[in-house]
């Protein structure tokens, strides 16, 4: 096989349901060495923050529910309690990488990190995540945004949701008013 140069990391944008989980699942089951040829991405490690964000929800609702505690992270509705909590997030994301390749000094030569989220203009946008994503991230990356409508993003957002698995990157969905209002503007 050839030896052909990877991409070190790549931020993977977009709205919800724009497809980002669809262009992951794609490079993964690509046979590796026609991904290397065609798209230079090496093994695929992704760092996403919908998994972060779904403890969080869990964590809370075991606080109220079970233990009659307030919610840390998000109210009964699951928006977040503090607009801060986009940057955690993305603060995270940093710390996730800066782990990674701490435990494999030669973790770039042969993998790719996908850092994959959405942000909308009502938390800030991408504008202010960008200024939390870390510089040894920055320092290497590429961004790719997928571009899809507002009307698509809902389109495609009720299409996938499947109300037993809303913990799934592929299966999640927000309801029509909570994407409206945190992402009808990115």
């Amino acid at each position: 096989m050839a030896n052909y140069p990877i991409f070190e990391v790549l931020v993977l944008l977009g709205r919800p349901a724009a497809g980002k989980s669809e262009i992951l699942e794609y490079l993964r089951n690509m046979d590796f060495s026609i991904r290397m040829r065609k798209f230079h991405i090496g093994e695929l490690d992704v760092i996403d923050d919908f998994p972060m964000v779904w403890a969080w929800f869990e964590e809370d609702d075991i606080l109220s529910k079970k233990f009659a505690k307030p919610r840390l992270h998000s109210d009964d509705d699951e928006y977040f309690k503090f607009p801060y909590l986009w940057n955690l997030l993305i603060e995270r994301i940093g710390l996730d990488y800066q782990k990674r390749t701490r435990d494999d000094s030669n973790y770039h030569q042969h993998t790719t990190t996908i850092v994959e989220f959405s942000r909308g203009s009502q938390h800030g946008g991408y504008f202010q995540a960008f200024e939390h994503l870390s510089d040894q991230i920055l320092a290497r990356a590429g961004v790719v945004y997928v571009q899809v409508s507002y009307a698509e993003s809902l389109r495609k957002n009720r299409r996938r949701f499947n109300p037993q698995r809303p913990d799934s990157i592929l299966e999640h969905g927000l309801e029509d008013e909570k994407l409206k209002r945190l992402y009808r503007d990115d």
